[in-house]
C-alpha cells in the first residue's frame, strides 16, 4: 500500500509546481500540506517523494531556459577544448554554477540526519517562513538593483550559491527566497538575482531528487503516485515561472514577504491549537 495515493500526488505535484520557484519555500508548503492531508512529514519515504518531484519542476527550468542552457554548455566545452575561449563570461558562469553546488552537496550529505528529523518541524517552518520574510524585505529595500547578469562574478555566485544552505536546514526559508535575497543584497537586479536562482537551483536539486528517488519507491510510495507528482510539479512549475519572471520585472517583493508572514503565523495558530501535528 503507498504512503501517498494518486489523488495525494496531485495536489503535492500543483503545490510543489507552485512554490518552488516562488520565494515562498516549496518545502514549508509541502510539508504544511501533508500535514493537512495526515501524511507523516517525518517519514523518509515522504521526504525522499518530497525531494523527487522536484525533478519535476526542475525539467520545467531546463526547458524554459533551454537555449540559455545550450548556450552555457556549448560556451563550456569550447573552453574546454580552446583556451582562448576561456575569457567568455557563459565558459566562466558554468564553472560558478558548479563551484557553487559544492557547498550545499556536503552541508546535505553531513546533515541529513537532522534534515530529515528534528528540522523537518512544522514548528521549524512555521519560524523559518517569518524569519526568511524579514531577511527578504531587509534585501529588497537594501538592494540598489544595478547590476545585471552580465554584470555576475564567482563571488555572486559562491555567496549566492552558499545561501541555498539556509533553506536546506530550515524548510520554509525557502531557496528561492534565500538565493534572491542574497543577490539583492549584492546589488543584481531582480531579474538577474531571479535568473541565477533558477541556474543555481538546477545542479542541487536535480541531485536531491536522484538521490532520494531509492528511498521514495523503497519508502513504500510507490511508483506511480510517485511519476504522476513528478509530471503535474513539471506542468505547474513552467508556468509559474513565465509568470515570477514578469512580475519581478515590475514588482518587489513585498508581496511574498506579506504572503509568508500570514501563512506563518496562521501555521504557528494551528499547531498550537493541536489542529496539525508537528
Amino acid at each position: 500500500m503507498s504512503a501517498i495515493t494518486i489523488g495525494q500526488a496531485i495536489v503535492l505535484g500543483i503545490v510543489e509546481g507552485v512554490t518552488e520557484f516562488l520565494p515562498i519555500s516549496s518545502t514549508g508548503h509541502l510539508k504544511i500540506t501533508e500535514g493537512l492531508m495526515d501524511i507523516p512529514v517525518d517519514d523518509k519515504g515522504v521526504v525522499a517523494f518530497t525531494a523527487v518531484i522536484q525533478v519535476g519542476a526542475i525539467a520545467a527550468v531546463l526547458v524554459y531556459f533551454f537555449k540559455d542552457i545550450v548556450r552555457f554548455v556549448t560556451a563550456w566545452v569550447r573552453g574546454l577544448a580552446d583556451r582562448d575561449q576561456r575569457d567568455s563570461h557563459d565558459y566562466k558562469f558554468t564553472w560558478w554554477v558548479i563551484y557553487a553546488t559544492i557547498p550545499i552537496v556536503i552541508v546535505g550529505l553531513a546533515a541529513k540526519p537532522l534534515i530529515e528529523g528534528p528540522l523537518a518541524s512544522l514548528w521549524v517552518v512555521a519560524g523559518s517562513l517569518i524569519v526568511g520574510s524579514g531577511v527578504m524585505w531587509a534585501a529588497d529595500q537594501m538592494g540598489r538593483h544595478r547590476r545585471g547578469e552580465e554584470d555576475t562574478t564567482l563571488k555572486d555566485a559562491m555567496l549566492v550559491g552558499c545561501s541555498q544552505i539556509l533553506a536546506l536546514l530550515f524548510p520554509g526559508f525557502s531557496r528561492s527566497g534565500a538565493t534572491m535575497s542574497t543577490g539583492l543584497i549584492l546589488d543584481l537586479n531582480r531579474v538577474a538575482a531571479t535568473r541565477l536562482s533558477f541556474f543555481l537551483g538546477i545542479p542541487s536539486l536535480t541531485g536531491a531528487g536522484l538521490y532520494e528517488l531509492k528511498d521514495a519507491v523503497g519508502g513504500g510510495v510507490g511508483a506511480v503516485p510517485l511519476a504522476v507528482g513528478t509530471v503535474v510539479s513539471f506542468v505547474v512549475a513552467y508556468a509559474s515561472i513565465a509568470w515570477l519572471l514578469k512580475f519581478v520585472a515590475k514588482h518587489s517583493f513585498n508581496a511574498f514577504v506579506i504572503y509568508r508572514i500570514i501563512v506563518g503565523v496562521l501555521l504557528f495558530a494551528l499547531l498550537g491549537a493541536g489542529v496539525l501535528n508537528a
